[in-house]
């Protein structure tokens, strides 16, 4: 019998800073599915972003940001809300972690790595303890 996946939903407002650059991390750990949605999506990744990950050797470029789903929502393990308050949805008895985060939204590079390294962190911590569970 094989066992599904844990699988972990990164979300923020805009779906094209914080949610990405969170997920692109997340991927590095394959058995980890990893999603990113935002409550009003952008049209494209943040470029700050994108560069900032690319320094990581992560390309996050070929990303859409995507409005979040109930499906999507209810077939994860783990919701990780970055900043969308009470536009972030919410389903009882599902774990939810909140990063309070800086939005990297119009930011220059320098702000933008900070927010990246914080980040990194946070997400080797999460699927350490995902992995674990």
């Amino acid at each position: 019998m094989r066992m599904r996946k844990p699988g972990v939903l990164f979300l923020c407002v805009h779906n094209a800073g914080r949610s990405q650059m969170a997920a692109g991390f997340m991927r590095q750990f394959q058995a980890i599915e990893v999603f990113s949605g935002g409550s009003e999506p952008a049209n494209s990744v943040n470029p700050v972003a994108v560069a900032a990950m690319q320094e990581k050797g992560i390309d996050v470029s070929k990303y859409v940001p995507q409005r979040w789903t109930m499906d999507l929502l209810e077939s994860v393990d783990v919701v990780v809300t970055m900043g969308c308050g009470d536009e972030c949805p919410y389903i009882p008895g599902k774990k939810y972690v909140d990063w309070p985060l800086n939005d990297p939204a119009g930011q220059g590079i320098e702000m933008v790595r900070s927010v990246r390294d914080e980040i990194e962190q946070r997400v080797k911590l999460l699927a350490e303890e995902m992995l674990n569970d």
